[in-house]
């Protein structure tokens, strides 16, 4: 993706269900979680790179002994920050202490059986330690402990703080992350009172009751309680101080959730190849959460998959797939792929008869290659096409040379952009540091005969179109192609995210930019106000009642006008190849990515009511003008 887009935060567990001892006997370290913890974390590290955190709990301590840890750190190399400090706090203890299993658990914070990391990017609050995962809920009554990590955003934020206000409570402030801390923990804390009751009313002493409310606390009452009339998309793990854990998915699987299970280890993350790597599995011994589901690990070690929310209708993030998730995920890749072979037809329709000869394809950046890949399949496809035709046309015995000129044809690709190490500066004026951005990339020279050929480049997605305005433009212009003809492997972005992307602004979309441009080429500026005036009504509506207002912006206007407008829009005036930009269609993404569906941020066909809220209220505030995100 050529824009910077934040999203997607990570979530990595792993529950070992051995004593610390095992894992030292047969791996030749007792710190085997942490080590498989980074491991996990540092394979998902595409989804956050604003901070990272470690939590881990111990199991059966002593009393007055430490049995909650936690690390975290909210600069750009957080993970190697945090495991750092965990390993210069291994490294001070004694040798006696390093060597002996028993010792370690007593003295060293992070020699736990529970582990919790998390990687984040704020779509939310700033990027202080304070926002920065896991969050604790503590209390003196180890049951009552809460730690939480995830992936997630809620929407009907303003509905959960006026219930916790209902409940009693007094939220610090109104933040999904602050609000399910408070919610989760406030039907922990009825459980635990709950099953006080009844044991002391059959005669336990009250240290036998804390002992058996470990035993018996129902972990689905409190997440069935907890997550009731939670609008959203989340992946969220949770740990209980005595040594519950859960790992639990929205109903319309929206994030996505991936465990192993063996005798050794309990694992999650937000990504199957990052498990799959970092335990060297096959594919199919990995599971997939159930939308609406939750895995339960026990203090005992025992572990289950329940379900906690109704299933709704699936609407897997169809994002995750084009771009977000990584690619080496088998199905990931044999999607992308695809994504990018689907596009060659209509390329092959534009070129005409230039494709042969005169026309080079490359991609930017790095992440849309495997795109690029299926792109030159599809033109093998079409060129194969052409030979058949071209050769039954010519007697091959009588012209062998032009046999051969017809089997040497292929599509011309090479690498365009070379990014480089990006640059220091002194710089402070916005022009000059514009023009150093520029600089970031450079191009190959000599791939492209100036004047004669047609570029075309694949992106994996095209969201607000700045930085090809700014810069890659007029990069690939150095060479002085003809023509440019850049592709995204993604549709048109047209509504904005709430579940966990940080695209919430309606100005910022090219895509909404190119349609209003044409409204008022069009004299109709009339219709924006009407819409606004719709929106104000509509959000003032329970979020089930309320229809998307911006999908009528869009009436009227073909799919084709819109990327031409984008063209117009994005191409500098001061570049002189001709600017042609095609996007993936909608039934082109989901024939590439049957099973993931859900497409809101394309069609404006939203999950959850707060979805459709959230863009009615986005809507409202760029015609406000007014700057601040819609959730």
């Amino acid at each position: 993706m050529s824009d910077s887009i934040k999203h997607e935060c990570g979530v990595a567990f792993i529950r070992l269900r051995k004593p610390l001892s095992y894992y030292h006997r047969k791996y030749g370290t007792p710190l085997y979680g942490l080590h498989k913890l980074q491991f996990l974390m540092t394979k998902q590290l595409n989804r956050g790179q604003d901070g990272a955190g470690l939590g881990v709990v111990k199991l059966d301590p002593e009393f007055g002994a430490r049995y909650l840890s936690r690390q975290r750190s909210a600069s750009k190399t957080a993970i190697g920050d945090i495991f750092e400090k965990v390993s210069e706090h291994f490294k001070s203890l004694s040798p006696e202490v390093q060597k002996s299993d028993e010792l370690l658990k007593k003295e060293f914070p992070y020699a736990g059986e529970l582990l919790l990391g998390h990687l984040r990017y704020g779509t939310y609050g700033g990027n202080s330690i304070e926002n920065i995962h896991p969050f604790l809920r503590q209390n003196n009554w180890m049951a009552r402990n809460l730690m939480l990590a995830g992936n997630y955003n809620v929407t009907n934020v303003d509905e959960l703080f006026e219930a916790l206000i209902e409940l009693g409570q007094q939220p610090k402030e109104k933040s999904d992350n602050v609000l399910m801390l408070e919610k989760i923990g406030h039907f922990i804390d009825e459980e635990n009172q709950r099953l006080f009751g009844i044991l002391k009313s059959q005669g336990f002493t009250n240290q036998q009751i804390t002992e058996k409310i470990k035993e018996e606390i129902n972990l689905v009452n409190v997440l069935k309680r907890s997550f009731k009339n939670i609008d959203g998309g989340y992946n969220m793990a949770g740990l209980l101080g005595h040594g519950d854990a859960f790992i639990i998915r929205d109903p319309n699987g929206i994030r996505p959730s991936f465990y192993y299970t063996n005798d050794e280890v309990v694992v999650a993350a937000s990504e199957r190849s990052a498990i799959q790597t970092a335990f060297n599995l096959q594919i199919h011994e990995i599971k997939e959460l159930g939308p609406g589901n939750a895995l339960l690990v026990r203090k005992n070690g025992s572990f289950e998959e329940v379900n906690i929310v109704p299933p709704g209708k699936n609407y897997r993030c169809s994002f995750e797939r084009i771009y977000f998730s990584r690619g080496n995920d088998a199905d990931i890749y044999q999607e992308r792929r695809e994504l990018g072979r689907l596009l060659s037809k209509k390329v092959g329709q534009h070129l005409g008869e230039d494709l042969i000869k005169n026309t080079v394809f490359s991609y930017v950046p790095n992440t849309a290659a495997t795109a690029f890949y299926g792109m030159i399949d599809g033109m093998h496809e079409i060129i194969r096409t052409k030979q058949a035709e071209a050769i039954s046309k010519i007697n091959v015995v009588e012209e062998p040379e032009k046999l051969e000129e017809i089997l040497s044809w292929k599509p011309r690709r090479e690498k365009i952009l070379v990014k480089d190490v990006k640059m220091r500066t002194f710089i402070t004026n916005d022009n000059d540091r514009e023009d150093l951005v520029g600089h970031v990339y450079d191009v190959t020279y000599g791939t492209v005969r100036p004047g004669e050929d047609t570029l075309v480049v694949i992106d994996d997605s095209i969201v607000r179109g700045t930085t090809l305005r700014t810069s890659i433009l007029r990069i690939l212009d150095r060479l002085q192609p003809k023509k440019i003809i850049l592709l995204s492997s993604a549709p048109q972005i047209r509504y904005p995210d709430c579940y966990g992307i940080d695209m919430s602004r309606m100005g910022d979309f090219a895509a909404f930019q190119a349609a209003v441009s044409i409204i008022k080429k069009e004299g109709r500026e009339n219709l924006l106000n009407e819409l606004y005036e719709k929106a104000k009504i509509e959000i003032q509506k329970p979020a089930e009642e309320q229809q998307n207002i911006i999908q009528q912006v869009y009436n009227g206007i073909s799919y084709e006008a819109i990327s031409a407008q984008i063209a117009e829009l994005v191409k500098p005036t001061d570049i002189h190849a001709e600017l042609e930009i095609i996007y993936q269609t909608v039934e082109g993404l989901h024939s590439a990515c049957p099973n993931y569906p859900g497409d809101w941020y394309f069609t404006g066909n939203y999950p959850t009511p707060g979805g459709t809220k959230v863009a009615n209220r986005s809507f409202i505030y760029y015609m406000e003008g007014r700057k601040e995100r819609a959730y």
